[in-house]
Parts: C-alpha cells; sequence; structure tokens
C-alpha cells in the first residue's frame, strides 16, 4: 500500500514538475527568448512584461488618443513589436518582406487570439491558408469592376445625405468644429445596407448597432489577458 502511495506522490510530482516547466516557459522562458532575438534583428520595443506584455500601455495610449484630437504624424516609426500578453506582435514596413510574408501563408500565420476573440469574431480576416483562399474565391465576383460601377448611385446617395447633414450643422456664411467620424460611420454603414440589401441605414440601425456593440466586444476581449478556465468558454 505504501508503496503504491509512494508510486502516486511520485507521478503526481512529476506531472506537477512538467505542468510548471511549461507554465514558466510560456510566461517568460519564452518571451524573453522571442524578445532577444527580435532585438538582434534589430526590431525596437518595450521589454516583457510579465502575463499583461503592452495590454496596460496600450489601453492608457487608447484613452488618450479618444479623448482630444491629434495632428497627423508624418513620422515613419521603424520595425517594431509590441506584447499581446506573452506572444510579439511584429510590425513590418520594408515592402520586400511584407511581399515574402504574405507569400508564405502556411508559414507566417495570424496570432490566434483567445477563444473568446474566436467566438465573437469569424469571417474572411480570420481564416488561414486554404481556408482563407477558398473564402476569398468566394467574394472575389462581388468586388468585379463592372459590379462596382452599379453600385455609384447607391455611393452618391449616401454621400448626398451625409452632406445634406452637414450643410444644415453649419451655417450658412461662417464655420463650425464638427466631428466627422460619427457621420463616416454612418455613411460606410448606409452604403452597404443600400448595395448589399437595398434598404436604408436607418431601417437597419438595430443591425449596425449590434455590430458595433461586438466590435467592441472583441476589442475588449483583444485587450485582455485570457487565462484558460478563468471564464465560461
Amino acid at each position: 500500500m505504501e508503496t503504491l502511495l509512494s508510486s502516486l506522490a511520485l507521478i503526481s510530482c512529476a506531472v506537477a514538475l512538467v505542468y510548471a516547466w511549461r507554465i514558466l516557459n510560456w510566461v517568460w522562458l519564452r518571451p524573453r527568448k522571442l524578445e532577444k532575438i527580435l532585438r538582434q534583428q534589430g526590431f525596437k520595443g518595450n521589454s516583457y512584461k510579465l502575463f499583461f506584455g503592452d495590454f496596460n500601455e496600450m489601453k492608457t495610449m487608447t484613452k488618450e488618443a479618444k479623448s482630444k484630437p491629434m495632428t497627423f504624424s508624418h513620422e515613419n516609426c521603424e520595425q517594431s513589436f509590441l506584447w499581446f500578453g506573452p506572444r510579439p506582435a511584429v510590425i513590418v514596413l520594408d515592402p520586400e518582406l511584407i511581399r515574402e510574408i504574405l507569400s508564405k501563408s502556411y508559414i507566417f500565420q495570424k496570432l490566434g487570439g483567445n477563444p473568446i476573440t474566436r467566438m465573437l469574431a469569424r469571417g474572411i480576416a480570420s481564416y488561414e491558408t486554404d481556408k482563407w483562399a477558398k473564402h476569398r474565391r468566394l467574394i472575389n465576383p462581388a468586388f468585379h469592376v463592372e459590379k462596382l460601377k452599379h453600385m455609384v448611385p447607391a455611393f452618391y446617395l449616401s454621400c448626398a445625405d451625409m452632406l445634406s447633414k452637414w450643410e444644415k450643422i453649419v451655417p450658412s456664411e461662417g464655420s463650425c468644429e464638427l466631428d466627422v467620424w460619427p457621420y463616416l460611420q454612418t455613411l460606410t454603414s448606409d452604403a452597404i445596407s443600400r448595395t448589399a440589401f437595398g434598404s436604408s441605414y436607418e431601417e437597419g440601425r438595430r443591425i449596425f448597432e449590434l455590430q458595433k456593440e461586438q466590435a467592441e466586444r472583441i476589442m475588449e476581449a483583444l485587450r485582455t489577458v485570457y487565462i484558460p478556465g478563468s471564464r465560461c468558454d
């Protein structure tokens, strides 16, 4: 009996050590190794922070950017990387490197994201390799030049509606400060619904509000660290 208990205890310790090593490698050793390799290749970025990476800095910068108007920046950032938790995302500006990456989709793939993001966001933007190619072929005919020409009247109506709203806001002789972002969102939604569904944006407002809420949930999930088992899937 004692031998059996000792064997079970030994096996449990071995399993615990294996999982402890995997966790240590996931949250610390592998990120630090990747950071060293990236810096050797000339990439710049923040030092890795345990678990959170650059999430806190990204939240702060996003909040600041949305709180006030920002001037245009003409500075080209160098090749850099940022941290999504323990995973680095590389920002590449060299056209040759970009071409090579895009031509090797089986080698260079998108960040997997957490399960909540995959549940909320499904579509061609999240697909890889053969699945992406299949869906790309399916939607290609919709963007043929001749079909796009037939959409011009719908685009014109959407733009005319937006400009008429601006004319009512801006005095006939004078000027005013206008936040155009909400109007551009409405313009996009209106153009899509006119061309794809034949209805106006006002009729499909509820659908687009739900899509906007879904996009906000996705961005919120992207800015958080997913810990397996910490929430219901």
